[in-house]
């Protein structure tokens, strides 16, 4: 054999070593510490990476779709999260002796929490999510602010820091009112409060004080100068453990209730290129101020009249939302969370990321958006998920299953893409009129409104969207037109009927 040919042989058989390498597993069993459509979409990620998955679940979710379609599953306690999905000492006796590598928290229950991410880095488990010193870092949203603005990067006039209600009044009569009251620790729209006037000013800090307290162990409170016409975007980042951070551009995030996010879109509808430009590198000036490590959204308020950014936290985990981040740029998230835990690099620059068309996301939750919103658990007698093309159905459920009441409502998420914003909102609208679901209420009927709705379809959006477009008025008067719709023509088919005799009838045919 000549040399050349032998170099080739080498060449060719290392280009097959560096694909069997990168076709490896990052690991081979992985603990998914959630439930619900989270579960079953790292459950997912993991069965096409050839990853092995174990399912934790709780005494109500025996029958649960993650559990179901996990490898293995260990029940780690009763009903209520803090005997099980938030019982660490469980969930981490679950992976050893399962023999689990890795441990994916989704989003929710330990998912932010610190101590968490440092047993498992005690334990050589690894933490699909960032290590402990970053989430201890931007845990704290004062520290965050903090750290941002020392780059240079424009934050949110508020308090310093946690504020006792003594000095509150001063500080929010600097800022101005309305003022936000905000848990100086966790997420999730969990604890916000708006305060209109002093009056109210004392009560909402002693009530924001004991929601932070009894969710997140840490009772501060700081505020922020409330920015009612605001939107609020998000940029995606993926960081590895080399320092090599890129976004994924934006989403849209601005139909809220409460502060928890309804509908969301990417990319967002408000900005041109230059912002885009803007925003992105704004977000990754964080993202390396606080060293971050795998996949978090930098969340930002966009002022519109000001043309203005505002810095508000870090969400250091997967987001309900990521969805539509892969629909407009194709790269999977939770594969790349994966990868990143495992020790591995990027393999993507930014200028491989490309924003292609446009997409929309609506949570559907088990509640009465007629009734304040009530949760509605109870047994799913049927679901019938939307399809065609462009649509994609993340779903924690199935015809016959049970939804608890021990848990976040939030049951399913319908995602649509198009070319257009104009295409990824009308093949929402037909998605929506599709999907199907039986024995319990859920909120499609609010979506099929904001779908409808000329602001949202102009993509003149804030955060206070549903207060200033009287949804909830819009969903009555919807339902009524609607039910009017669907019993005119079968009145109509009753009256053109002719009766029918069953004597007669049953006589002519002999029986």
């Amino acid at each position: 054999m000549v040399l050349g040919e032998i170099q080739c042989l080498i060449t060719v058989s290392s280009l097959l070593m560096a694909v069997a390498k990168l076709a490896e597993p990052p690991f081979n069993k992985l603990l998914v510490a959630n439930r619900g459509e989270i579960a079953v979409r790292v459950i997912r990620a993991c069965r096409e990476e050839g990853v092995r998955t174990v399912a934790v679940y709780s005494e109500a979710d025996t029958r649960s779709l993650h559990r179901l379609l996990a490898d293995e599953s260990v029940l780690v306690g009763g009903l209520h999260p803090s005997q099980s999905y938030l019982n660490v000492e469980r969930i981490v006796e679950a992976a050893l002796e399962t023999e689990a590598e890795a441990i994916h928290p989704g989003y929710g229950f330990l998912a932010e929490d610190p101590e968490f991410a440092e047993r498992l880095e005690r334990e050589g488990i690894a933490f699909v999510g960032p290590p402990s010193r970053v989430l201890r870092l931007v845990g704290n949203k004062v520290e965050a602010e903090r750290i941002a603005s020392s780059t240079g990067v424009p934050v949110v006039p508020g308090s310093p820091g946690p504020v006792e209600p003594e000095e509150a009044l001063d500080v929010a009569e600097n800022l101005g009112y309305p003022v936000v009251v905000k848990p100086v620790w966790g997420g999730g729209g969990i604890g916000i409060c708006v305060v209109r006037d002093e009056l109210e000013l004392e009560g909402v800090l002693e009530k924001a004080s004991k929601i932070a307290g009894s969710t997140f162990a840490r009772g501060e409170v700081y505020l922020e100068k409330h920015l009612p016409k605001a939107r609020h975007v998000e940029v995606q980042v993926l960081a590895d453990s080399k320092g090599h951070v890129i976004h994924l551009y934006e989403r849209e995030c601005s139909i809220q209730r409460r502060f928890q996010k309804l509908v969301e879109e990417a990319p967002s509808p408000a900005l041109g290129e230059d912002e885009r430009e803007r925003l992105c590198e704004l977000a990754l000036r964080v993202a390396k101020a606080v060293g971050y490590v795998n996949a978090g959204t930098i969340e930002f308020l966009y002022a519109p009249d000001e043309r203005e950014f505002y810095f508000i936290e870090v969400n250091p985990r997967i987001q309900v939302e990521h969805p539509v981040t892969e629909a407009v740029t194709g790269i999977d998230i939770v594969k790349q969370q994966m990868r990143i835990a495992a020790g591995g690099e990027l393999g993507l620059d930014q200028e491989d990321v490309e924003l292609r068309g446009h997409a929309v996301e609506c949570r559907i939750c088990a509640e009465d958006p007629l009734n304040g919103f009530k949760p509605s658990p109870g047994v799913v007698k049927l679901f019938h998920p939307p399809g065609g093309p462009g649509v994609r159905v993340d779903a924690g459920i199935y015809s016959g299953c049970e939804v608890p009441p021990f848990y976040d409502p939030l049951i399913f998420k319908v995602i649509t893409w198009g070319s257009t914003r104009r295409e990824a909102v009308w093949r929402m609208r037909r998605a929506l009129e599709e999907t199907v679901v039986e024995g319990i209420s859920t909120n499609v009927i609010l979506h099929e409104v904001v779908m409808r709705d000329e602001k949202f379809v102009e993509g003149d959006v804030s955060t206070t969207f549903l207060e200033e477009r009287e949804i909830i008025k819009k969903i009555r008067r919807y339902e009524r037109e609607r039910k009017l719709e669907i019993s005119a023509p079968r009145e109509r088919a009753r009256e053109r009927e002719a009766p029918v005799d069953l004597w007669k009838l049953t006589s002519r045919l002999g029986l």
